[in-house]
Formats: C-alpha cells, structure tokens, sequence
C-alpha cells in the first residue's frame, strides 16, 4: 500500500485518483475495448464470412458473419449483470481489470482460431462462444469506465469527465481501421484473406497490457469508499435495479439506441455496402471512415461541454433531431457513388454519433444511486445495444434488398425518434447527487 493511501485512511477520507489517472485509465480501457470489438466488425464486413462459413452464396456468408457480429450484443446485457454486480458489490477497480482481462483474450484467440477448411462445423462454434466472450467482457467495461470517470469528477464537470471513456471508441475505431488499411495496402488479397486479416487480433494482447497496467494503479472511486463506509451496499443489485429502478434502466437503454444505429450503420453496413455495391477498393472507404470519425472525435467533447453548460436532455434533443433528418440523406448521398456524397453522409452520421453519444457518460450514472449504479449503467448502455446495433447490419443488408437505401435510412430515423421519445421522458440529471441513496 502506498503512503499516499495511508495517509488517507489515517485522515478518514478515501485516497484521491488524480485527474489525468482517471482521464487515462477510463479512456484506455475504452479505446481498447472497442478497438476489440471493432476489429471484428471490420472482419465480418470483409473476410469472416468466406473463412468461417461454408455457404457458395456471398450474401449467405456475409448475412452469417453479421449474425456473429450481434451474437456479443445479445451478451452484453449478461456481462452487465455479471461485472455490474461485483462492480457494486467489491469495488470499480478490480471489475474493470477483469473485464478489459477477458475481452482482450478472447480477441486474441479469434486470431489463431482455425476456419471451415480446417477444423469444418467447429470453426463456426468457437468464433461464437469468443463472440460471446468479447460481449461479456464489454458488457462490464464501460459501465465502470464511466463511473470511474464521473465518480472521481468536480462538480460541474461530470459530462466533461464522463467525455474521457466516450473518446475511446472514436480511438479505438481508428486504431482498428488504420490497422486494416495499412493491411490493405500493403498485402496483396490473398494475402489479407489468408492471414493478414488475422494481425489487428493478435495485437490486441499488445494493447491489453498497456490498459492492465494503467488501470492496476488506480485507487477506488471516493463516491463508492464512502458507500463501503456507510456499509450500503446491497447482497444483490440486480434485483434491486428490476424492482425499483427499471424505469430508469428502460428509459436510458432506449436513449443509447440512435448512438448505436447512427454508428454501426455507418460503419459496418456502409463499408460492406461501398465495397461489394458501390465499388470502392477496401482501402478507399476504410481512408474515408478514418477521416469520418475525426468528426465524430471532435463532437462527443463538444457535446459533453454543452451538457455541463445547458443540461442533458436539451443537447440530446437537438442531437435526436438531427439524427431523424440524416436518415432522410442516406439515399440520396449514397446512391450517387461519388466520394465526395459518400465522405459527407459518413461525416454527418459520425458527428451526429459522436454528439449523442458525448453526455451518456454522465447521464447514465446519474439515472442511478451509488449501490445499483455500475449495474444500471451498464445494463442501460447494452440494452440499447440490442436495439440499435446487435442486428443493425443484418436488417441493413435486408432492408437494402427489399427496398433500397431509402430503407435503411428509415430505420437509422426510426431509431432516432425512439431515442428522443425516451430523453423527452427521462428527469433532467446534470444536478444530481452521486452520494445520494436513493
């Protein structure tokens, strides 16, 4: 034990995380986890199918490989459970340090795993129980990522360090796309089919190590040591979340679902449909994805400010009816072809992820009370999962056969109008009480 957190204890207060610790280590873990999961996204979009599945039909192989991208959405609710209950029961620290532990594992080993061609049905099982295991281990990373941040936060500043893990997928997502577009340039496709896709996995267990020795030195939350203190936690969260505060939970899933759709829509569906429709080189849409998100990076810091300065609900209102109307440019952006309408539809779509995205770091834990928060957070944040991104790109590829562009855009809009529903319900938060009981 340091002196640091002797002192402390001596002097009855709980020892202080300082400010770029927390803003290191909610980040990081973040960063790392979606650069994880977005690894796979890209995958599915490009090469999953073809070395996992053993359908003659390309869409057959690209439908199966979309299935495998929402089986970890589908456990990520779990894995909210799971790490939500020990984050409320033992503490933020050591959750978040077995949750990043089991995400970058079985990362990993969807680098080494065999395809069809050499161990047949096998090959499709396994890459769904390490599918499942990505999304049990994100299920519990953000969640403490954001209370890390905003239960070490000054007052008045909740959203702004709520800000720190949501820059972390902008990160991520461009560590896993500019890894993947080097790949693409410097490997010829056969290449990249037969191993070169298989590099961004393995050097997740890189990156692992950085985010385990960050997150190690850390100190517990002062908000969760004084709930120890005042011995209210409870023997099983989960019910008391179900029983008392499911509204909220309900309320703050339904809010994430226009990040989710507005992010894998424009991603996932997109790369595959600019690819295999549109035309582009692999390397031509990734170059335009990366230069997309910077936007989204610069909206979510943008939007966490506003929130601190004018509240919660009025920025994601604004951002809600934003996201209604960019569905409406899908078609006509999209279907021109040229990388000039294609840049802007993705430019839009990631800022407006990047704006709605900014103040859930904040919002949601303040939605509940320090003995349930790790698992309402969590709960929340992948629930609206399940809606807006676990199946995202498989009804993509659905709504795009039945009735084109249009209809994928409608359903980017139909998202957004449910989100807005959901903010328009929930209490304004952004003066809320972290130590408050209940």
């Amino acid at each position: 034990m340091s002196s640091h957190t002797l002192d402390a204890s001596a002097a009855g207060t709980p020892p202080v995380n300082s400010t770029a610790r927390v803003a290191t280590a909610s980040f990081i873990g973040t960063a790392i986890e979606f650069y994880d999961f977005y690894v796979y996204a890209t995958a599915a979009a490009l090469v999953i199918g073809p070395v996992f599945f053993p359908q003659s039909s390309g869409t057959a192989q690209m439908l199966s490989a979309f299935l495998t991208f929402g089986i970890a959405f589908m456990a990520r609710p779990l894995g909210s459970a799971l790490f939500g209950h020990f984050g409320d029961r033992i503490g933020r620290k050591s959750t978040l340090v077995a949750s990043l532990l089991l995400m970058g594992l079985c990362t990993t080993l969807i680098g080494v795993l065999p395809g069809y061609d050499r161990i047949g049905a096998w090959a499709p099982v396994l890459l769904c129980v390490l599918r499942f295991g990505q999304g049990l281990g994100l299920g519990g990373e953000w969640g403490g990522a954001a209370l890390l941040a905003t239960e070490n936060a000054p007052p008045g500043k909740r959203a702004w360090f709520g800000m720190f893990p949501q820059l972390g997928p902008s990160i991520g997502f461009l560590c896993a796309n500019g890894l993947f577009l080097g790949l693409a340039m410097g490997l010829s496709d056969e290449q990249f089919r037969s191993w070169g896709w298989r590099l961004p996995f393995l050097l997740s267990a890189l990156l692992v190590i950085v985010g385990l020795y960050v997150r190690l030195k850390l100190e517990e939350t002062p908000i969760f040591a004084n709930a120890i203190a005042r011995h209210e936690r409870v023997k099983l969260p989960i019910a008391e979340l179900f029983g008392q505060y499911w509204q909220p939970m309900l309320l703050g899933a339904a809010s994430m679902v226009v990040c989710y759709a507005l992010f894998y829509i424009s991603t996932v569906f997109s790369l595959s449909y600019g690819v295999s429709t549109l035309g582009y080189s692999r390397e031509t849409f990734l170059g335009l994805l990366c230069f997309a998100v910077l936007f989204m990076a610069a909206a979510t810091p943008l939007s966490a400010w506003a929130s601190d300065r004018f509240g919660r609900k009025p920025v994601l209102l604004l951002g809600g009816v934003l996201a209604i109307l960019s569905g409406f440019t899908m078609q006509p952006l999209l279907s021109q072809g040229s990388t000039s309408a294609v840049a802007l539809f993705l430019c839009i779509e990631l800022f407006l992820m990047g704006f709605t995205f900014g103040p859930m770091g904040a919002l949601l834990p303040e939605l509940f009370p320090t003995r349930v928060r790790y698992t309402g957070a969590s709960a929340a944040y992948n629930l609206g999962g399940i809606v807006g991104a676990s199946a995202a790109p498989f009804f993509a590829q659905k709504l795009v056969a039945m009735g084109g562009l249009s209809w994928v855009g409608g359903y980017v809009s139909a998202a957004a109008l449910l989100s807005l529903i959901a903010v328009l319900c929930l209490k304004e938060t952004r003066d809320e009480d972290l130590n408050r009981i209940a």
